[in-house]
């Protein structure tokens, strides 16, 4: 072989993740080059590189792939830590997750200066995925807000409600999270930061995943939440099926049916905003401030429209407000809502002293 020649080589052990002839093929190829040259020898070059292209990910060793099943049962109950001004990292130890729970929080300025003063507090529910790249300019979009004078002087609880975890307890008992937000994290915060601490005092507000908990945790627990913001919402619809919905998620729904609900139909209808709208309908109607918000190109436009007409149909007062041209984005949303999205926030909390 010429010095400098590419030199490849296959185990004589296949690993087993590869089809046998396709290793014995792949073998024969590569120990044939060092007995070619020319046109031959070239093409055989290429038919290894493309060997080990479609072999290598398969005859990775298992100990590479080991970590993955080690894992496969880990609940991230506690994130890395966002860096913002104002935002800390917090951990509690949650006696439902048997674990430390990591929190977000964001203080305004006059939380520093003044120490008697205390401060109404929403609790922000994120999306799908967990919401940790997006929460600098989220911090920032409210910080601005309240710079403003747009909108009250408030705390911002962002929980961990982990990638998938729907803001609901699973069927199968191993991510509580609504145990977790209203009777730990609530109280914990109350307990450790200047808040006011009452219903009037408290606003859950989410998007997407967190607008669907939102929902969820307003309309349950109007005794501790005195308004929900329901934003961009989903699933909002009757059934949660892997094929309803836009493709590119149909593996995300297929998983969430499958660890959060157990694949059971009962359960997501049961833990769903349109069934605890009907069984807690005469303990919110005009007492919990709602707001349902959606773009007018966002998948969730529908489901959210029939959501509203749900509440009306129940006599529960509501605001409806869809934004023109808006896809899936909660500050895209806000700033073609305008003021209609400080508005919000300054009739919930505006006559707190």
């Amino acid at each position: 072989m010429a010095q400098g020649s590419p030199r490849f080589s296959f185990s004589q052990t296949n690993p087993g993740m590869v089809p046998s002839y396709t290793w014995s093929f792949c073998r024969a190829v590569c120990d044939g080059i060092g007995r070619s040259s020319g046109r031959s020898r070239v093409l055989k070059v290429r038919l290894a590189i493309l060997c080990v292209w479609l072999v290598g990910p398969l005859a990775a060793p298992s100990a590479a792939r080991e970590p993955s099943r080690k894992t496969e049962g880990h609940v991230p109950w506690v994130t890395p830590a966002v860096r913002a001004p104002h935002l800390q990292h917090r951990v509690f130890f949650s006696a439902a997750a048997k674990s430390k729970v990591s929190f977000h929080m964001y203080t305004p300025e006059a939380y520093g200066r003044d120490k008697t003063r205390r401060f109404p507090v929403i609790y922000w529910l994120h999306g799908h995925g967990g919401g940790l790249r997006g929460l600098p300019k989220l911090v920032s979009y409210f910080a601005r807000a309240m710079a403003a004078g747009k909108m009250p002087l408030v705390v911002i609880v962002f929980p961990n409600g982990l990638a998938e975890g729907m803001w609901c307890d699973s069927k199968d008992g191993r991510t509580p999270l609504e145990r977790i937000v209203v009777k730990e994290l609530v109280p914990y915060v109350d307990a450790n930061f200047r808040t006011i601490a009452s219903r009037e005092g408290r606003l859950v507000e989410g998007f997407s995943m967190g607008g669907y908990g939102a929902a969820r945790l307003g309309l349950k627990y109007s005794d501790i939440f005195g308004a929900a913001s329901i934003l961009g919402a989903g699933p909002m619809q009757r059934e949660f099926t892997p094929a309803k919905g836009p493709p590119e998620k149909m593996r995300a729904r297929a998983r969430i049916l499958r660890k959060v609900y157990g694949g059971d139909q009962e359960y997501f209808q049961a833990q769903s905003p349109r069934e605890l709208a009907e069984q807690y309908a005469d303990e919110v109607r005009g007492r919990l401030r709602l707001r349902v918000a959606v773009g007018g190109r966002d998948a969730m436009l529908r489901p959210n429209e029939a959501f509203s007409k749900h509440l009306k149909d129940l006599k529960i007062p509501h605001t409806f407000l869809v934004a023109p041209g808006v896809r899936h984005n909660p500050l895209a949303l806000f700033d073609v809502l305008g003021d209609e999205t400080w508005a919000f926030y300054r009739q919930v909390f505006g006559s707190l002293p």
